[in-house]
């Protein structure tokens, strides 16, 4: 699976597989891995902060996502494992390009009638 790197402005602060995902709704989520960068986020990202300017890149190639990128930090209660982070509403480059394992799992698990 390809890793996409996630910034707050122009601050790597972490990866992701974003190994789960809604196509229809243009959704890409999954287990957020931290960089050293995250430190500096950590306390604003628990205390709900939307002014963090977070974008998904897929190496160079920022994702263009209408409902932003959104990390959820839950390591205070449940460990180091628990954050995961979701990249909202996808339009470039195209869903289906960059998740084509989320779009052959939807359609295997909603198959079209007709």
């Amino acid at each position: 699976m390809p890793r996409f790197s996630i910034y707050s402005g122009a601050l790597l602060v972490g990866w992701s597989e974003l190994e789960a995902g809604d196509p229809p709704m243009g959704v890409a989520e999954g287990r957020f891995i931290p960089a050293p960068g995250y430190a500096s986020i950590q306390a604003l990202v628990v205390g709900s902060s939307s002014n963090l300017r977070l974008t998904a890149r897929r190496e160079e190639e920022e994702i263009k996502a209408q409902g932003g990128v959104q990390i959820r930090d839950y390591s205070a209660d449940l460990g180091a494992d628990a954050l995961e982070v979701s990249v909202l509403g996808i339009v470039q480059p195209p869903y289906e390009t960059l998740f084509p394992e989320h779009v052959a799992a939807y359609a295997r698990a909603f198959p079209k009638k007709g």
